[in-house]
């Protein structure tokens, strides 16, 4: 058990191949499937430091092993950064959200959980600590595939760090839900800037049908300098197509084409409530 990220450095030196395990949402089943057999674990879970959510000016700073729950009820998440608290609390159930950590979620990057979707819309950056010191990864360069991150082995993510909106903007995240395990079938996430009933500009992503969550740029192209309307939402969010490419995951719960077919639904969705909430911003 590690008592601080100097600790935990120091055990992860000592111990190659080590799992780092927080909330164990993720970890515990891959080990319990065998899918993964670690040497080590290292139980990272009463680290004082990587605690809590403040806001300072702009920026909202989360650390790492904030739960699920606690993003859900931040006044600050819920009116600075909504789609990122929709995402926290559509996580699994009570227990899940009660123990699992954003820190360990964006770790695991699973394909189709929630907090990655929404982290990509709102342009979060990843703060981690290594043996090198602390670097700052986009979060865009932070997923690279199906459960595999820019994260280095020896590395641990201290804490996320999410841009406040500005007045005029708005943020939602909306997904298909697997009715047993709640995971995102199809997830999408909008932060739109609205002037004058205009969509001055838009960050659009979606995740649980892609090897990780991305950007949806012809969506957003689309919504650039148009009227907040149905239609046009309408019409942005059936660009999303384009930005699916050949890469639409299937399997026994939803086939590949199903989930192309179905997508421009929820990011016409989560569009239009992101904008509906930058109307009133």
């Amino acid at each position: 058990r590690a008592r601080s990220l100097a600790d935990a450095q120091r055990l992860l030196a000592a111990h190659p191949g080590a799992k780092l395990l927080a909330g164990g949402h993720s970890l515990i089943p891959l080990m319990k499937l065998r899918l993964a057999m670690p040497p080590a674990v290292i139980d990272i879970g009463r680290i004082p430091e990587l605690r809590g959510i403040s806001r300072s000016g702009d920026t909202i700073r989360i650390g790492a092993l904030t739960t699920h729950a606690e993003l859900a009820a931040s006044a600050d998440l819920q009116t600075s950064a909504a789609a990122l608290a929709e995402a926290a609390a559509l996580v699994g159930d009570p227990a899940v959200r009660s123990r699992g950590t954003i820190g360990g979620n964006i770790a695991h990057a699973d394909p189709a959980s929630d907090l990655p979707t929404a982290l990509v819309a709102l342009d979060a950056r990843i703060i981690v600590i290594g043996p090198k010191g602390t670097r700052t990864i986009a979060v865009e360069d932070f997923f690279t595939g199906i459960m595999s991150t820019a994260l280095a082995e020896d590395e641990v993510v201290s804490e996320i760090v999410v841009p406040a909106s500005a007045p005029g903007q708005g943020s939602a995240y909306v997904k298909f839900a697997h009715p047993a395990s709640r995971y995102a079938v199809i997830g999408a996430a909008a932060l739109v800037s609205m002037k004058k009933d205009q969509c001055t500009a838009a960050r659009v992503a979606v995740g649980g049908l892609l090897p990780h969550a991305s950007r949806a740029r012809s969506v957003e192209k689309a919504l650039a300098g148009k009227p907040g309307t149905a239609a046009a939402i309408e019409a942005a969010a059936a660009q999303v197509r384009a930005d699916l490419g050949g890469h639409v995951s299937g399997d026994i719960f939803a086939s590949a084409d199903y989930r192309a077919a179905v997508c421009p639904v929820y990011v016409k969705r989560a569009v239009a409530a992101a904008a509906a909430r930058a109307g009133l911003a």
